[in-house]
């Protein structure tokens, strides 16, 4: 038996997590939908992940890949009308879309279906920005006789 959790004290007593609150309850109304296709999620490096999702069946023109902040959406949906007569159907055409929640400053590098897997590439890209940088410190001496002989060049000039 699964309970379900409630996160709502945690948004009256926190200020800026929204984002992750957000993110834990809605992976907790996930754990029971369907999550089909079936898929891997693996690292590849320092900053490099890789999906792999199986889509038999699926033509490249039948599959779809969408990205918008932190989200991205993998969506499938077959186009022609099959009028086989099954007498057993194990394979899954059903139309899909399966919702992937992004961290900060990923970006989907680019996807490609080869023997019915879609394999899409993702890179954590940090701005220069937002990367650590070091902080020279200056010695006394050389702050102090800066800041003077600034002051006293603006006595001169007046």
């Amino acid at each position: 038996m699964r309970t379900t959790l409630d996160f709502a004290p945690f948004f009256r007593s926190s200020i800026g997590f929204d984002r992750m609150l957000n993110a834990l309850e809605a992976t907790s109304r996930l754990e029971t939908a369907d999550n089909w296709p079936p898929y891997d999620i693996t690292k590849t490096g320092e900053d490099d992940y890789r999906i792999t999702m199986a889509v038999a069946g699926f033509s490249h023109d039948e599959l779809g890949i969408t990205q918008e902040r932190n989200v991205m959406v993998v969506s499938g949906q077959k186009t022609g009308e099959d009028q086989a007569q099954y007498l057993h159907r194990g394979i899954a055409g059903r139309t899909f879309a399966q919702r992937f929640e992004l961290a900060d400053h990923i970006k989907v590098g680019g996807a490609n279906l080869d023997k019915g897997l879609l394999t899409i590439d993702l890179k954590r890209e940090v701005p220069e920005e937002m990367k650590p940088r070091r902080i020279e410190i200056a010695a006394d001496n050389a702050s102090t006789t800066a800041g003077t002989s600034q002051a006293e060049t603006g006595k001169q000039a007046a």
